[in-house]
């Protein structure tokens, strides 16, 4: 089962972000992305990982896209830095799944589709920053959390889970004082990303207290995006749709407003 051990030596194995990669997020936060470009080009696996996953269905170019000066161009520079952030987590996530049912190309869509959605919200909600929108990136990482520390032990996970019905957020919790959560945050905090990145992907977890009213509002609408996402059928024959616990008192009172900004989506791609 899942020990205090096990935990350190996992977050000790987190990789840092690679150099190129840092100074390209440099380049884009100071809005020179003819630089970012640049510097991407000299990351074979960043080019590629670029190339790829702009030219997924998902974001709805007709034509392949791939020269990098243009793609950081119509990317712009919030979703070129989540873009960014995503990378890195693609160095964290597992080449095969352990836990989950899941294809890397999977992961690559579920990426790209909160990423898509979550501009959308943020546009609704005229939140939309390079902070706020990269937020969004580091929430997969809890998946990815999850999958490595029960992946070697899911025969007696699932036999706990099969007697008291526990989210496996909660299993970590009650074993380690640990939620997926607060994985993040030491992810976060090892890639130097943004201490409000960090806080707005704790609290949508919806069980932080004392929340700021506006990270609360952009962690109510992260906590139900995930659970929408993870809906899907792809993900829930994954195994994803249990993995944290859906608080619906948290989000009861914007659900109706997230359907219509989430179905304007759908229909209007």
């Amino acid at each position: 089962m899942v020990t205090q051990e096990r935990i350190l030596l996992y977050i000790q194995n987190i990789p840092p972000a690679p150099t190129v990669v840092k100074q390209t997020l440099d380049y884009v936060r100071i809005g020179d992305l003819t630089k970012a470009a640049k510097c991407a080009e000299e990351d074979p696996a960043l080019r590629l990982y670029l190339r790829t996953l702009v030219n997924r269905p998902i974001y709805g170019f007709r034509n392949e896209i791939s020269d990098l000066p243009q793609i950081f161009s119509i990317l712009g520079i919030s979703t070129a830095q989540q873009i960014l952030y995503n990378y890195l987590l693609t160095l964290l996530a597992p080449k095969e799944w352990a836990l989950f049912h899941l294809s890397s190309q999977a992961f690559y869509d579920l990426q790209a589709s909160l990423s898509r959605k979550w501009a959308k919200i943020l546009t609704h909600l005229n939140l939309l920053n390079p902070e706020t929108e990269s937020a969004i990136t580091l929430l997969p990482a809890s998946i990815i959390v999850c999958d490595a520390l029960f992946g070697e032990c899911k025969n007696e996970v699932e036999q706990l889970r099969s007697v008291k019905a526990l989210d496996y957020n909660t299993i970590l919790f009650r074993l380690s004082k640990r939620s997926l959560f607060d994985m993040c945050t030491e992810i976060a905090q090892k890639w130097e990303l943004s201490p409000a990145i960090a806080r707005i992907v704790h609290a949508s977890s919806g069980l932080d207290q004392n929340i700021d009213p506006k990270d609360r509002i952009l962690a109510q609408w992260m906590h139900l995006l995930l659970f929408y996402e993870l809906s899907q059928s792809t993900y829930v024959g994954a195994g994803l749709n249990e993995f944290i616990e859906f608080q619906i008192e948290f989000v009861q009172d914007i659900y109706e407003s997230f359907m219509q900004v989430v179905e304007y989506d759908e229909t209007n791609g």
